[in-house]
C-alpha cells in the first residue's frame, strides 16, 4: 500500500479485492497535505479523520409520539447462515456461521432527501460535513508528527466521485474521488450543486453519526450487521446477491451498479450513471430494495477484521459486534461496518454488492455513495 497527498483531510482507502495486501509508504508530506493511503482497488474511502462538535447532537434529540412502521418490512426471527461459503469473498467474510435473530421491521428502501430534509427541518441538526473539521481530534489518528494544515484548508467539505474521461490504474483512488469544500447532504457534489427533484433519491454525503440522529428522530435505530446481511438475503440461504446467484449484469438489470470501464466509462446499462431512486429495481424475497449497490448503508457495528472467528463455535443469538474496531490496515482509526456496495461497484475491482461483502468507514465520514437505511424491534 503506498500513500498519495490530498489537501484538507486524512482519507483512507480500503481494498475491495480479496488479494490486496501491498503495504509500501511514502515519506513525502507538504505542509499543506494529510496522507491519503491507498491499496490495490477500492469499493469506498473508509475514513474521514474529522471529529466534530455541533450544538444540536445525537444526545438532544429524542423521538415524540408513536412509531411508524409506515413503509417498513416485519422480518420474522429467523436462524441463518452469516458468511461467505463460496470462494469469491474476503478473509473477513470466513468462517460462516450461524446467527438466530428476533423479529424486527426494516425500512424498505434507503434513507431518502425528502425524509433527511424533513428531520433537519425538524431538529435545526447540522450534519458532520457541514462543520469545520476540529484539529485537536482530528491529529489523535494521524501519524505522528503530522503538520497541521492552514485554517483555510480545514473547511467543511465531503469526498465526491469525481472520474477520469480515460483509463487509470485501480491503485490509485484520488484519480476519481475528489475532496470538495461545501459538499453535504444537500449540496451532493459540491456548491451549485442541488437535491430538487431528488426528493425521492437515497441521501448521501452523511455520517455514522447523522444517521444515528435520524433514526433516534424516528424512534429507530441503525441495523446490526448480522440483521443487515439477514436481510440482504432475502430468505434465501447461500446464495452471492438478494436475488440469488445470477450475476448483476446477467438477464436483466436487478441493481445500481457500474457497467463498463471504472471509473472512466459507465455504459448505464442499469439506466443509471449515479445513484438512482429509491425502489427503482425488483425488491428481494422479504420485500426490500436496494439491498445491493446504490449507495453503501451504515450499520451499528464496530468493524473488526477476525470478527467472524469468535462466532464460528456456537449459534450467537442477536449479535451486536465486537466490542471494539479491529482494522489492521488502518489501526489507529475507528471504523463501522458499512454494507451492500454502491453504485460505483465493478466485478473488475470491487464486489461490494454480494450479500456477504463487508467494508468498512470511519463514523465520521461522509461520501457520495454512502448512506443507510433504519430497523426497529418493536
Amino acid at each position: 500500500m503506498k500513500r498519495i497527498w490530498v489537501p484538507a483531510l486524512f482519507t483512507v482507502f480500503y481494498s475491495c479485492h480479496p488479494n490486496a495486501s501491498d503495504n509500501k509508504t511514502t515519506n513525502s508530506l507538504s505542509s499543506s497535505a494529510i496522507p491519503l493511503k491507498e491499496s490495490t482497488a477500492y469499493c469506498s474511502p473508509s475514513s474521514k479523520a474529522s471529529m466534530l462538535i455541533a450544538s444540536v447532537t445525537t444526545d438532544t434529540i429524542s423521538h415524540e409520539g408513536k412509531l411508524s412502521h409506515e413503509d417498513m418490512v416485519w422480518l420474522p426471527a429467523a436462524t441463518f447462515t452469516m458468511g461467505a461459503t463460496d470462494q469469491e469473498g474476503r478473509a473477513d467474510e470466513y468462517p460462516a456461521h450461524q446467527v438466530k435473530l428476533d423479529g424486527f421491521w426494516m425500512d424498505k428502501h434507503e434513507v431518502t432527501n425528502a425524509q433527511f430534509r424533513k428531520f433537519v427541518e425538524s431538529t435545526g441538526y447540522v450534519t458532520t460535513a457541514e462543520q469545520k473539521p476540529d484539529w485537536n481530534e482530528m491529529k489523535k489518528q494521524l501519524p505522528p508528527g503530522t503538520p497541521k494544515p492552514a485554517d483555510s484548508v480545514l473547511a467543511p467539505g465531503a469526498l465526491v466521485f469525481s472520474p477520469p474521461s480515460y483509463s487509470v490504474p485501480l491503485d490509485d483512488p484520488g484519480q476519481w474521488w475528489k475532496w470538495v469544500r461545501g459538499a453535504d447532504w444537500h449540496h451532493p457534489t459540491g456548491p451549485g450543486s442541488t437535491i430538487k427533484g431528488k426528493d425521492n433519491f437515497p441521501v448521501v454525503n452523511v455520517s455514522w453519526y447523522d444517521a444515528q440522529a435520524f433514526c433516534k428522530w424516528a424512534g429507530k435505530r441503525l441495523p446490526t450487521e448480522a440483521e443487515w446481511e439477514y436481510a440482504a438475503r432475502g430468505g434465501l440461504s447461500l446464495k452471492k446477491y438478494p436475488w440469488g446467484n445470477e450475476d448483476p449484469e446477467s438477464g436483466k438489470p436487478k441493481a445500481n451498479t457500474w457497467q463498463g470501464n471504472f471509473p472512466n466509462k459507465n455504459t448505464d446499462w442499469d439506466g443509471y450513471y449515479g445513484t438512482a431512486p429509491v425502489m427503482s429495481f425488483a425488491p428481494n424475497g422479504f420485500g426490500l430494495y436496494d439491498m445491493a449497490g446504490n449507495v453503501w448503508e451504515w450499520c451499528s457495528d464496530w468493524y473488526s477484521a477476525d470478527y467472524y472467528r469468535s462466532l464460528a463455535d456456537e449459534v450467537a443469538a442477536n449479535v451486536e459486534g465486537p466490542a471494539k474496531s479491529n482494522d489492521p490496515m488502518q489501526p489507529t482509526v475507528p471504523v463501522k461496518v458499512i454494507r451492500g456496495g454502491s453504485f460505483m461497484c465493478n466485478p473488475s475491482y470491487c464486489k461490494g454488492y454480494r450479500v456477504t461483502s463487508r467494508m468498512m468507514s470511519s463514523e465520521d465520514s461522509g461520501l457520495q455513495n454512502l448512506g443507510f437505511r433504519c430497523v426497529s424491534s418493536k
